[in-house]
């Protein structure tokens, strides 16, 4: 099934974008090279019929920006709690296992969250089902804070066709 030519035209944009952040060349030469290139990756992923709503949700471009700054908070404070622990002396880790409910309803947003879980320092996704993921935490205040839900909520679950 092909889709809307926003999805290729959005693939497009972030694609040289990124390309052009991590090239950091202006040279007429390397722009069009960079053009080109992109041009190609974006041609053979539609006609791979890669290009759709669910992986590349060009409709989400708002939600992932405000998901990406809750996560790089979250990152943040779980590396000075990380820190602060390993600086810390005395016994102040609980290691644990917990099983958090997942929420979501497509495979894309449970493995969003999944691996949202493994970013954070001090915690690590093992296990990953249908209706739960299986947590292995540093303290009881890490599984503490993942219980809450707001990961959890905080990941944009929104991934079906405008």
């Amino acid at each position: 099934m092909k889709y809307p030519a926003k999805h290729m035209i959005s693939l497009s944009v972030v694609l040289f974008a990124l390309w052009l952040g991590l090239s950091g060349h202006l040279t007429p030469l390397l722009l069009a090279l960079g053009v080109a290139s992109t041009a190609l990756t974006v041609y053979l992923a539609h006609r791979m019929d890669v290009i759709d709503h669910e992986t590349f949700p060009a409709h989400m471009r708002l939600l992932m920006f405000r998901y990406w700054i809750f996560l790089v908070r979250e990152i943040t404070k779980a590396n000075i709690d990380v820190n602060k622990r390993i600086f810390r002396p005395g016994k102040n880790i609980s290691p644990q296992f917990i099983d958090l409910p997942v929420t979501q309803k497509t495979d894309l947003s449970r493995v969003v969250y999944a691996n949202s879980i493994t970013l954070t320092p001090g915690t690590v996704s093992v296990n990953l089902d249908k209706d739960s993921v299986t947590v292995h935490t540093l303290s009881k205040e890490g599984a503490d804070d993942l219980k809450t839900g707001r990961m959890a909520a905080a990941v944009p679950t929104d991934y079906v066709e405008e």
